[in-house]
């Protein structure tokens, strides 16, 4: 019986090769796209998969509060790994102290390379769950040792055997391979540590850190634990959550709150305000859940309204099938095939769409998903989705035909009825409300997106290069450096900087002014610049003047941006003072000696936050900033930098940045979430245009008679187009009206999680209803002009 269903539905389908062409590929866009994102949401989910422990890693953080504002984040003081060792070890299986990850200079013989990494405790292989392929699992308990992840290894050593090989480390001192571990895959939190250093090597190395071993006040470290078995997170956060506060005096004004923060938390709800966890990137994976639940309803609406539509052509045949004694539920199983035999032939062109795009949709969204084709999972929820979808879209139109009453079919007094389309009219109201909101939401993304980029930042980072100097060569020949790259020619100024110009590495507090108001906690970004740094940036000074080398005094100057102004509460801050309110070592105060304008640093979606640039008097730097020759192409400005730098540090790699392209970095996830957006959209329109050419196509063959009469009759081809098109757009007007208010309110609180976002203007709704008008009349008018030029005696022949 199911066989001789599916031959008369494959005959069905033959027989109307345009509606079977519109029902198949509506439905395989419709579930590519489905496909697509569910192998998306499916990355996202399983972030951190790689662990076998997840359940039970966790990062500490803490929140504190200045002046009634909580901050919150995962740098913590190095003493709370003494104070968690001796009164808390029971509640850890693991507690390791990491750097934060950073490019380091790796040499071996004459091959140098520059990769990311961290400096971890030795317990770092097993709470990683590190796949050792080569050496001894244990061997970062050897201080001069190096664990290198096996892409590492093969670029530093080629064919020979890492083990037991020395690597010289930002040309500085030497540590030993003692292990390989394979790759950690790139949906991972940590899949760019390519290298493992042992933490005393840290501590050993770098006298601040020394230094920190009691500071509660130097928040300049990570901590990843793993619980133990016989507790639980929330547990262990109630046990430490005030053993900052309670161990030192110093801090307990900020109210520190220390918290654990979940692995499977890291990568979807990182985000807090004021102290409170407001979710992240999961909202990204509940918008592109439902972006494929409606487009995949969209293309089943195609469906339900071509295939009802053609009810009158099928009246016949279910009439003589009742009469020779088919019963309702025989024919029910006969259309539910046709609907599962068009769902099966969609799907399989769907997955052809897929892996033919798959490689484009990872560049797009920067992943590395793989086809899963040993996947059961895949192939059972594919089998729910082929299902769901059949009954989804054949189960309305298999009532609707099995319902006709024979009598009245045979006797040709079959009538549809005049609310008989009123079902198809609300779908297509629906397929438009949904593609009119996704326009109006991707408008205002792409805006948003927009509105931050062409903020003023305050510098100019045209002809901006950074060059990382993550090693004590650089130390003493600031001066030399900027002397060699100006007389090159390619560089028209040189500074350097313990910060990157597009991130703030590090935050003061602890100073007192004249006028600081009695409470008052300062939180304050910190950056230690060489005196050109204003010139090499193009940093514009407002007030005051800029640091000079002509003056010795500067070496205590500051300046200040012109939010830090506001912050501190002054109208003339130049020629103030700023005191460490530390009573055992104080230091000398530092003066302001000018205000710079406010530079964006941070999040360009964010508020300026104060900041104070002071001079480095300590050669306490990480990056040159060098402007390039405007006069002369960056390429060529390069290579003449790129041979200056040889000939000073031939040890070490000449590596570079753009600084446009890494505050270009600080929109990617935002752009990446857009253009997927629009694709989508897109996708969602062209489902629903689909169906309303096939719904146009068939009302214009069903009234052939009616156009050729009317021709005949004087009626012109504006007439007739007249006609066919205005109760379609009627109902896409009915669509706008419907999606504008559900687009603005979703939208508007979208766009509140931003503090500096775009106001909502009354063109963008008026752009979509344009569109969306446009669009159907050019998906309406093919059809309508087509049926309305042609000659009245062939529509009259007919009869």
């Amino acid at each position: 019986m199911f066989k001789n269903y599916l031959k008369i539905a494959w005959r069905n389908l033959k027989r109307n090769k345009g509606y079977s062409t519109i029902n198949i590929g509506g439905l395989a866009l419709g579930m590519a796209v489905v496909i697509m994102i569910g192998l998306w949401v499916e990355d996202e989910l399983t972030h951190n998969s790689y662990f076998k422990n997840k359940d039970k890693i966790a990062q500490v953080f803490q929140s504190q509060t200045f002046n009634g504002q909580v901050g919150t984040g995962p740098a913590i003081p190095r003493p709370l790994e003494k104070a968690l060792r001796d009164g808390y070890a029971d509640n850890f299986e693991h507690l390791m102290m990491a750097s934060w990850t950073n490019d380091m200079y790796l040499k071996f013989g004459e091959t140098s390379i520059s990769r990311p990494g961290n400096y971890m405790q030795h317990m770092a292989p097993e709470l990683l769950n590190l796949n050792v392929i080569k050496g001894d699992r244990d061997g970062l308990r050897e201080v001069n040792s190096i664990m290198l992840s096996a892409s590492t290894a093969d670029a530093l050593f080629g064919k020979e055997d890492p083990i037991g090989k020395t690597v010289r480390v930002a040309n500085q001192y030497d540590l030993m391979v003692t292990s390989v571990y394979t790759d950690i895959p790139f949906n991972n939190t940590f899949h760019d540590t390519e290298y493992i250093i042992p933490w005393e090597q840290y501590v050993a190395s770098r006298e601040w850190i020394q230094n920190a071993e009691d500071n509660w006040g130097n928040n300049s470290f990570q901590m990843f634990v793993q619980i133990a078995d016989n507790t639980t997170i929330d547990r262990v956060t109630a046990t430490i959550r005030n053993v900052k506060k309670e161990l030192n005096e110093d801090t307990a004004e900020f109210d520190p709150q220390l918290f654990l923060l979940p692995m499977e938390d890291w990568h979807l709800r990182s985000n807090f305000v004021n102290g409170k966890q407001t979710g992240g990137r999961i909202k990204y994976v509940w918008l592109f859940g439902i972006i494929g639940a409606f487009v995949l309803l969209l293309a089943c609406i195609n469906f339900m309204n071509l295939s009802t539509a053609r009810s009158e052509r099928r009246a016949k045949e279910v009439g003589i099938r009742k009469t020779i004694g088919s019963g309702k539920g025989q024919l029910i199983y006969q259309f539910m095939g046709e609907s599962f035999l068009v769902v099966l032939l969609a799907y399989a062109l769907a997955l052809a769409i897929v892996l033919l795009f798959l490689n484009g949709f990872n560049e797009l969204a920067r992943k590395e998903i793989v086809f899963p084709y040993e996947n059961w999972i895949f192939w059972a929820i594919s089998i729910v989705l082929i299902v769901c979808t059949s009954l989804l879209a054949g189960s309305y139109p298999a009532l609707y035909l099995s319902s006709f009453r024979p009598a009245d079919v045979l006797k040709g007094t079959f009538q549809a009825g005049s609310y008989s389309g009123l079902p198809r009219k609300i779908l297509v109201v629906l397929q438009f409300t949904v593609s009119v909101a996704f326009i109006i939401g991707t408008v205002i993304v792409m805006q948003q997106i927009n509105h931050a980029k062409n903020r003023p930042v305050g510098y100019d980072k045209e002809g901006l290069v950074q060059i990382p100097t993550f090693s004590k060569d650089f130390s003493g020949k600031t001066d030399l450096m900027r002397e060699q790259f100006l007389k090159s020619g390619a560089v028209v100024e040189m500074s350097t900087s313990s910060s990157p110009t597009t991130q703030i590495w590090s935050n003061r507090s602890g100073y007192t002014w004249e006028g600081k108001p009695e409470g008052f906690q300062e939180d304050l970004a910190w950056t230690e610049v060489s005196p050109e740094y204003a010139k090499s940036l193009n940093l514009k000074i407002i007030e005051g003047r800029d640091f000079s080398r002509e003056f010795a005094s500067d070496s205590l100057a500051v300046l200040i941006n012109e939010t830090a102004k506001t912050y501190l509460g002054v109208t003339d801050p130049v020629g103030m003072l700023l005191r460490d309110d530390d009573e055992e070592d104080p230091g000398p105060p530092l003066k302001i000696i000018g205000v710079v304008e406010d530079m964006v640093a941070q999040s360009p979606y964010e508020p300026v936050k104060q900041a104070m640039y002071v001079y480095d008097r300590n050669d306490n730097f990480s990056y040159y900033n060098l402007r390039l020759n405007p006069a002369r192409s960056a390429s060529e400005n390069l290579a003449v930098v790129e041979q200056v730098f040889k000939e000073h540090f031939p040890a070490i790699p000449f590596d570079y940045q753009f600084v446009d392209e890494e505050y270009g970095e600080k929109f990617a996830s935002e752009e990446r979430i857009g253009s997927l957006a629009a694709i989508f959209t897109a996708l969602a329109i062209f489902i629903s245009c689909l169906g309303l050419f096939g719904l146009t196509s068939f009302v214009a063959e069903r009234r052939t008679k009616e156009i050729g009469v009317r021709k005949v009759l004087g009626a012109s081809v504006l007439n007739i187009w007249n006609m066919l098109s205005k109760d379609f757009l009627k109902l896409v007007i009915i669509s706008c009206f419907i999606a504008i208010p559900v687009a603005y309110y979703v939208m508007n609180g979208w766009l509140q999680e931003y503090p500096y976002r775009v106001i909502l203007k009354w063109w963008i709704f008026a752009l979509a209803v344009f569109g969306a008008i446009a669009i159907t009349l050019l998906t309406v008018s093919f059809q309508a002009l087509k049926a309305a030029r042609q000659n009245p005696v062939n529509s009259l022949r007919t009869e």
